[in-house]
């Protein structure tokens, strides 16, 4: 690819007021439209004195908002790529940086907590119209986890240098739901202080995100699954309570040990076809052996916690022992996993790996809205973060609507193929007509988007 004048050839000129960058942003607008987006934010988040302390129409500002972060926006100042040329003719109401900055500013925890209410209430409707979770009457995954952002700066509330050393830090705790036929949607966030510990409030959190899942459509099996971190009896007795199943890593402790150590039966040999990190070491592993055995997880606690179950471990080689001495060292790495679940050994094995897809979550979090938590108060920052939970879950179902492999893209993938589309505005027989780039490789997928949001009414006789 190269330029086809000199440089010194090439003019520019902002001075077309027809144009808008983000085109994709029509359709995905008229979805959260379709549910009253922004008359549920209105009904549910009440900031007393609204007028004074930025609350007032609670329900635009939430959407310019989303509307910033599904385009890519990471900090509030982002915001404002939704106010030039043609955007003003293609949408009403986008509130300015400095506006929303003070809109942020002015939540409480309670009203947080109210933001917490739209965004369940609003995936649960999603997820009735849209079939983000297609399976979950059969079988549905909640993953839980916690992760750590970087915060600069002596005015962050909350921040502490926690487990990352060095480095001030916000500590969110994330639930995801999916299926083996879907990816991910966010059931939930909670912002907490940097050195709050990562099972910190996790039993509620569980409880609220299963509720969640089974709103949303989840009415078969459902499986918890998390890391060694949330191995705790809250957290199985919350899972119990809301009728779901566990798989947990245990980690390792001198109860797992001992059941590992007392083991006499046969390992079943296993070939990972797509090699995967182990998390102790770092190294790709590719073959292991696996087994299970009966197991009562937190035999010392009292009866009514105490949770039977079996432990599928898996075992690999060590790759470096004492050369000729290799009998006289323990030559596995051992990893368990604790499981309520009804499906065979091989089948629970290969689950509890798919709990890496929040992972991807994460990532995606940490590409866009969540690179930064842009405020010094921290309930504007939790505000924030709920609303990046909304707007993923909105980019989600854009992509389901748009074609099959969107429908299991990334966000960042979504937002690149179908909302950061350039566009000309037109105005034809008292309509808005978009005119998009030719041959744009995506534009199939944009049809059915648009298609299904914009829809003619049938003509009648």
């Amino acid at each position: 690819m190269q330029s086809s004048h000199a440089a010194a050839a090439v003019d520019i000129a902002f001075d077309d007021p027809n144009l808008i960058a983000d085109a994709g942003l029509v359709p995905v607008v008229a979805l959260a439209e379709r549910f009253d987006l922004a008359g549920l934010v209105g009904d549910r988040v009440k900031i007393v004195g609204a007028a004074n302390s930025g609350g007032a129409n609670a329900g635009a500002k939430v959407m310019s908002l989303l509307g910033g972060m599904i385009a890519g926006a990471d900090c509030i100042e982002d915001i404002d790529r939704l106010r030039h040329a043609g955007m003003a003719v293609a949408f009403d109401g986008v509130r300015a940086p400095s506006t929303l900055g003070t809109f942020l500013r002015s939540f409480t925890h309670g009203h947080v907590r109210q933001l917490h209410g739209v965004h369940r209430h609003f995936l649960v409707d999603l997820a009735g119209a849209v079939p983000l979770l297609p399976g979950a009457d059969v079988l549905a995954f909640v993953d839980v986890d916690s992760t750590h952002r970087q915060v600069y700066g002596y005015s962050k509330q909350g921040a502490a240098v926690g487990r990352l050393k060095g480095q001030k830090t916000l500590h969110p705790l994330l639930a995801t739901i999916s299926t083996p036929l879907a990816r991910p949607v966010v059931a939930g966030i909670r912002l907490r202080k940097g050195k709050a510990a990562d099972v910190r409030g996790a039993a509620r959190f569980v409880a609220e995100a299963l509720a969640t899942a089974k709103a949303s459509g989840a009415t078969g099996t459902i499986i918890l699954r998390a890391d060694s971190k949330f191995y705790t009896a809250d957290v199985v007795a919350a899972a119990r309570r809301a009728g779901a199943h566990v798989s947990l890593t245990t980690g390792s402790n001198p109860s797992v040990d001992a059941a590992i150590a007392a083991f006499e039966g046969e390992w079943t040999p296993i070939h990972y076809p797509d090699a995967f990190v182990d998390p102790d070491t770092g190294e790709l592993v590719s073959d292991a052996e696996v087994a299970e055995m009966p197991y009562v997880a937190f035999s010392s606690r009292p009866k009514r916690l105490q949770v039977p179950g079996r432990l599928i471990v898996r075992r690999v080689k060590r790759l470096s022992t004492t050369s000729g001495q290799g009998e006289l060292f323990d030559v596995y790495r051992h990893h368990a996993v604790f499981t309520t679940s009804p499906h065979t050994m091989l089948q629970a094995e290969t689950q509890h790996r798919g709990h890496a897809v929040i992972e991807q979550v994460i990532a995606d979090a940490k590409a866009a809205a969540l690179a930064h938590l842009p405020s010094g108060s921290s309930q504007a920052n939790a505000a924030w973060a709920t609303l990046w939970a909304i707007a993923h879950n909105l980019s989600r179902a854009a992509g389901v609507l748009a074609s099959p492999f969107h429908a299991r893209a990334t966000t960042a993938t979504i937002r690149a193929h179908l909302i950061n589309v350039p566009a000309r505005l037109a105005r034809t027989a008292r309509r808005l007509k978009l005119h998009l780039p030719q041959h744009w490789p995506w534009q199939h997928a944009l049809d059915n988007l648009h298609t299904a949001l914009h829809r003619r009414p049938p003509r009648t006789a």
